[in-house]
């Protein structure tokens, strides 16, 4: 063997797959980017340091690449052309074993509208479903071996009760149609600017539509903030021809779709409804706020406005940031699975470990595209990340040393020192569009009184909010401060420059939602810059590993540097 072709061999082989399921990925090879998108499709990142990546495959990682369509076989043949080592016997057997699962249970319609039938096709799997407590409370034996009955009213509970077990179950069992509405999209908005669909766009509607078989209309649509997840939501609307309720985050958010589908489909306005707490409107299209869905007037009291999934007869129920479902909301969806389902997220990560219920609730991964491959195609902006390191002068470290663990994370958070930072990058980034966002009301107050800088937290007013917004989109204000309120939903895109002051004890999802403010194009072109300030040797540095675990993920790294010197701080 030439030299040549040991080299070849040699560059290919970025992994180590370890018998504990973990893979070691070297991120210094130059093939590691094409590698890590089709490893990241079945495994999970977990720790993301300099040099090495740690990867771990998981049953429901595999599942979501089952529903993709890899095979256990691709996956191992992957795997074993760029490991540096022969694959442990153990993972091979687990990858096999785990992917058989799926497609083992499937979910069929009966003769009768009020039951269903479960097909298992695997006799040792029926024994265990047969036998299992939970199951038998809802599950009859039918006269056809492997086969069990159950009230269609129990058809999320049953799925939400076997993926528990390690068998999820392929839901065959079709949709309620919902009543008809018409709705196209334009080729031109009512701003006048030309409009198609891109071409991830459109295959992410086809993966999830799947020709209108009973296979599609359930799943979830993984895109970048700014990537236009809105507009599959819109183009899956107009291929069903449905009416639709969609469920979002925050008035804001509600306020944002409702701009998106006038401009950009031909439906007329009194055809779509907003329902919030300011307003009650159920319309042929309408888009609600999951926490309306989720009021009570008191801990005691039912959910007052659960009926609106009744309201109406409806063909599509659109679930926006779909990692941010609340839980009441999963309870009321295992009910809900006779209509079609689409979840839209920048990242499947839950911070409460509830993947499984959108997997088994709302359904599998349809399609996702790799962040920095829309990056490279320019459909969203190039991102440059940055760790500040900012030193506590020796009065905070002496007042964070003598505290104890559960109010360090607040003290690293608010550091005083962090204000110099701000003042600096705000004068290297003078005049771009710059969002100034944290976690703590206090230390936001304290930023925007002394950079004299407009301040919007959850006790600003919508109307504030939007007045504020629209602002800064127009160049009125280029500087705000924010609190996590502009994580989720806000159409930003003059957003240039983000300064994460602090956040939710090293959270991914929240990297992904603040990544997102500043990733829509920019007009002229050009990189967007996301600073992250962190107080040095604290706890907050150690979230701040875990919390860069999303940005390794999409491809994205750090550059860190340490502020020499503690700024002078009050």
């Amino acid at each position: 063997m030439n030299r040549a072709t040991t080299n070849s061999m040699s560059n290919s082989q970025t992994l180590i797959v370890q018998s504990d399921h973990g893979i070691l990925a070297e991120t210094d090879n130059p093939l590691y980017p094409e590698v890590r998108e089709t490893l990241g499709r079945f495994a999970e990142l977990m720790k993301s340091p300099e040099h090495i990546h740690t990867y771990r495959i998981s049953s429901l990682s595999l599942w979501n690449a089952a529903a993709l369509g890899m095979t256990a076989p691709e996956i191992v043949s992957f795997l074993s052309t760029h490991s540096k080592y022969p694959l442990p016997g153990n993972v091979v057997s687990e990858i096999e074993h785990v992917t058989a699962r799926y497609g083992k249970i499937e979910l069929h319609p009966s003769d009768h509208s009020a039951t269903l039938v479960l097909k298992v096709l695997d006799p040792s799997i029926a024994a265990q479903v047969a036998l299992h407590p939970k199951a038998l409370q809802i599950l009859s034996l039918s006269s056809i071996a492997g086969q069990f009955t159950l009230p269609a009213v129990h058809r999320g509970t049953i799925k939400q009760v076997l993926i528990k077990i390690g068998y999820p179950i392929v839901d065959l069992a079709g949709f309620i149609e919902g009543d008809e509405r018409s709705l196209g999209l334009r080729a031109e908005t009512l701003s006048g600017n030309r409009f198609v669909l891109r071409d991830y766009q459109a295959e992410a509607v086809a993966h999830f539509h799947q020709e209108g078989t009973v296979r599609g209309g359930n799943g979830v649509v993984v895109l970048p903030c700014g990537a236009g997840k809105t507009v599959v939501g819109m183009a899956v609307m107009a291929r069903i021809q449905r009416r639709t309720l969609i469920l979002c985050t925050s008035v804001a958010a509600v306020h944002q779709w409702i701009r998106e589908i006038l401009d950009k489909t031909d439906i007329s306005p009194e055809m779509v409804g907003e329902y919030t707490a300011e307003n009650k409107e159920i319309r042929p299209i309408t888009v609600a706020t999951y926490h309306i869905l989720t009021y009570r007037h008191h801990d005691d009291f039912d959910l007052k406005y659960f009926d609106l999934f009744n309201a109406q007869n409806w063909g599509l129920i659109i679930y926006d940031e779909v990692h941010l479902l609340p839980a009441p909301v999963f309870r009321l969806t295992a009910g809900l699975q006779a209509r079609r389902r689409l979840g839209l997220t920048a990242t499947l990560v839950r911070e409460d470990g509830k993947e499984d219920e959108v997997f088994s609730l709302i359904g599998p991964k349809r399609y996702e595209a790799p962040w920095k491959t829309l990056e490279n195609q320019g459909w969203i902006a190039e991102a440059l990340c940055h760790e500040l390191r900012v030193p506590l002068d020796e009065k905070h470290k002496i007042i964070y040393s003598s505290s104890d663990q559960r109010v360090r994370f607040r003290l690293a958070a608010t550091h005083p020192g962090k204000t110099a930072v701000v003042k600096e990058l705000l004068a290297q980034h003078a005049g771009e569009p710059t969002l100034v966002i944290g976690q703590y009301l206090e230390q936001l107050k304290g930023l925007a009184k002394e950079l004299k800088l407009p301040l919007i937290t959850g006790q600003t007013s919508n109307d504030r909010r939007e007045e504020l917004y629209d602002q800064f989109r127009s160049g009125k204000i280029t500087a705000m401060v924010v609190s996590r309120v502009a994580n989720f939903s806000i159409d930003l895109p003059e957003a240039r420059v983000l300064i994460q002051v602090s956040g939710s004890f090293g959270s991914r999802q929240e990297e992904a939602q603040r990544l997102g403010r500043i990733l829509r194009p920019k007009a002229g072109g050009g990189a967007a810059n996301f600073y992250t300030l962190v107080a040095t040797d604290t706890v907050e540095q150690e979230f701040g590993l875990h919390r860069q675990i999303f940005l390794a993920e999409q491809g994205y790294r750090y550059t860190v540097r340490d502020i020499q010197e503690a700024p002078c701080s009050a």
